[in-house]
């Protein structure tokens, strides 16, 4: 098959992630496998880049031209990057600049009507992973699904509402949206055209036919009280899938050695880009549960480890809170899941926890808020514990049980890799992708 599938960068968080390996899979397994981004930071010949810049109008062309000049010209002068910027995406782009000021969300991306032109051959499919963050022309896909089979894999709930990738509590994305309760929701907006972006949206989805994927049962029932209904021809839900041959468990002692952490402390880790600021996780209520947890432990160091954060260490009561800068290499993640004693995750919001399930992976048993998809990955008692949302002293109390008893520790561990392997690896999220392509083509006409 010939397969094109589009997302925002090739490297970059977890639907980025997912989205490049399986375009990995695709091409090992002998398929045609391309992936069409906003942003390249790969050297793949088969990774291709939108050409939005080189597709806009002469007005815009022309002072991109003079933004480049004078970022060269004055390289070595103090600001000049807010200059370059300024000119060729105020002064460029004005239109742009208004729909933004005036709440709209911005679908000026000229290259997505390019796209099948992009592989060297026309693909027979196109996979389309997160289509916000300012790359891709949603006004496109009642043509682009007339031309190919296109199927929208979810991994928020931004194409359901009028702006914000995660709703929270709220509901009005249901009704309309409008009066939205909190615009500073990423991606943060000034002015309240949330009806309108809604209604915008509505209308595009009217005129698709489209094939919807969600990695959760909880994403999907979102997806059935939406403004996307209309245009499903057909929907699954596929679980993100673990690359098994990096995240696997591994010696505790020996992964500890070589990312030099103490050997006899008790480890609690964490991960999340920018973890402690991250406005889908509950960071807050993690470190109050480590401090909890560490008043009750006599004669053991308690090392909270954040990994995705930059920070010096701090102390919270008896124990060490040791921040980590994000790590690209999956390898040295998957140390850290292998080097800890207990995964923790509190949320927010989550449709789907790759970190939930690389830990288990591992063998590291998980201690997690039962949110959003949250419940669907961990099965409370047997392969982790699911504490309630925003409640530290439930979480100290499943931290302290793990951390109490290395049996149990064990036998979680053990539930928990065999879990992960039955239904969250890569390559059964891969055949499942590769089996709906076949049963879409077999249909399409």
């Amino acid at each position: 098959m010939r397969i094109l599938q589009i997302s925002t960068s090739d490297f970059g968080g977890g639907a980025e992630g997912s989205a490049w390996r399986l375009f990995q899979a695709y091409s090992k397994l002998g398929h045609k496998s391309w992936l069409a981004v906003g942003t390249k930071r790969s050297y793949d010949d088969n990774v291709l880049v939108i050409p939005n810049d080189q597709q806009r109008g002469t007005w815009a062309q022309f002072w991109m031209t003079v933004g480049n000049t004078v970022l060269q010209e004055g390289i070595h002068c103090r600001g000049i990057n807010g200059v370059h910027t300024y000119i060729q995406k105020v002064i460029g782009h004005p239109r742009k600049i208004i729909n933004l000021a005036c709440g709209r969300e911005d679908f000026d991306y000229p290259g997505t009507w390019s796209l099948l032109d992009l592989p060297s051959e026309r693909p027979d499919i196109v996979h389309c992973h997160n289509l916000h963050g300012g790359y891709f022309d949603l006004r496109a896909l009642p043509w682009l699904s007339e031309q190919v089979p296109v199927i929208l894999n979810l991994r928020d709930t931004w194409l359901l509402g009028g702006y914000c990738a995660h709703s929270f509590m709220c509901e009005r994305w249901k009704t309309g949206c409008g009066q939205c309760p909190n615009l500073s929701i990423n991606p943060a907006i000034r002015r309240d055209a949330t009806a309108y972006n809604w209604q915008r949206k509505k209308k595009i989805y009217s005129r698709s036919r489209l094939f919807i994927a969600t990695p959760s049962q909880w994403l999907m029932d979102r997806v059935n009280q939406s403004i996307l209904t209309p245009a499903i021809i057909e929907k699954r839900v596929i679980p993100n899938g673990i690359d098994l041959t990096i995240f696997l468990p591994g010696d505790r002692i020996e992964a500890r050695a070589k990312l030099g952490l103490p050997a006899n402390a008790h480890i609690v880790l964490f991960a999340a880009n920018k973890a402690r600021v991250n406005r889908y996780k509950d960071y807050r209520t993690m470190q109050d549960a480590i401090e909890i947890a560490a008043k009750n432990i006599q004669n053991s160091q308690v090392l909270f480890l954040v990994l995705g954060g930059n920070a010096p260490d701090e102390r919270i009561g008896s124990a060490v809170i040791r921040f980590v800068p994000h790590q690209r290499d999956p390898h040295i993640v998957a140390r850290y899941f292998q080097a800890a004693d207990i995964y923790i995750h509190a949320a927010h919001a989550e449709t789907f926890s790759n970190t939930i399930a690389e830990a288990r992976a591992c063998g590291t048993p998980v201690v997690a808020t039962a949110v959003g998809a949250i419940p669907e990955q961990i099965y409370n008692g047997v392969t982790g514990f699911l504490t309630p949302p925003g409640d530290a002293p439930a979480m100290a109390a499943a931290i302290l049980r793990l951390l109490e008893d290395p049996d149990l520790r064990n036998k979680m561990g053990k539930a928990g890799i065999e879990d992960v392997r039955s239904r969250f690896s890569l390559e059964l999220q891969v055949s499942r992708f590769l089996g709906w392509y076949e049963e879409i083509l077999a249909d399409w006409i």
